[in-house]
């Protein structure tokens, strides 16, 4: 069983940075990919961007060159550093992580995931 534990999150304005952090504990987190999705209020949850084991990643398009997701293997930790947030960003940010190392927006698979952390962007 693998335990994630999301932090980072809260109310900025438009233009401003945020990083989020997601904690794992100890078990199949350096092998395994890990994902961020998101969802807003009325909405579903949608894939942001993944990262493999080894450092490959995957973006959702709106928000390529804004949102940068990293890991350090070594602290069980995946970060996600978002830039440039916009009031449309505003969502309950998940980290997830795949077990089998997918990474691509279209084939990843959450096998387990956080409880979320908020993001607010006011305009």
């Amino acid at each position: 069983q693998v335990q994630l534990v999301e932090s980072g999150g809260g109310l900025v304005q438009a233009g401003a940075s945020l990083r989020l952090s997601c904690a794992a504990s100890k078990g199949t987190f350096s092998m395994s990919a890990v994902g961020w999705f998101r969802q807003a209020p009325g909405k579903e949850r949608e894939f942001v961007a993944a990262i493999s084991w080894r450092g490959r990643t995957d973006y959702v398009e709106f928000v390529k060159g804004r949102f940068t997701i990293s890991r350090d293997n070594a602290k069980n930790t995946v970060y996600l550093q978002m830039n440039s947030l916009k009031p449309e960003d505003t969502a309950v940010y998940y980290c997830t992580l795949d077990s089998s190392n997918n990474y691509y927006s279209t084939t990843f698979r959450g096998d387990y995931w956080g409880q979320g952390t908020q993001v607010t962007v006011s305009s």
